[in-house]
């Protein structure tokens, strides 16, 4: 959140808004749920609640690495990609680690994205972090 302040010069367009409502759906959803599901099914339940207010998310989004002479070196799947502009990685663990947040800047760069939220439903608090490339 306190990186967003001081970028405030760069053009975000809706990103903004489109964070609020993934965060304010999230924390219903949590609140809902609570503990103790796997990441499958807060997926599955941010996907029906975040089409239901008519937000485009592609499920287990494929990102390819490509080496510097265009080889594929393999490939990710990321949790849920949002209006093509939102890539979104969830977790449902005690607490976010810097491997989680390595892992979503990884996916960044490979699908050629600015903007990124990891969140953890597993945490007895909600945890959301919004990250920029």
């Amino acid at each position: 959140m306190c990186l967003l302040r001081f970028l405030w010069f760069l053009p975000m367009s809706n990103i903004l808004p489109l964070c609020d409502v993934v965060r304010r759906t999230s924390l219903s959803i949590h609140e809902y749920l609570r503990g103790g599901h796997l990441e499958k099914v807060y997926e599955n339940a941010l996907v029906h609640r975040l089409r239901k207010q008519s937000i485009q998310v592609t499920q287990q989004n494929p990102i390819d690495i490509y080496d510097e002479d265009g080889t594929l070196l393999g490939h990710y799947v990321a949790d849920l990609l949002l209006e093509k502009q939102l890539l979104v990685e969830l977790k449902a663990c005690q607490t976010l680690t810097v491997e989680h947040v390595a892992q979503i800047f990884g996916y960044l760069r490979g699908a050629r994205l600015r903007h990124g939220m990891l969140i953890n439903f597993g945490a007895r608090k909600l945890q959301i972090r919004k990250l920029i490339l």
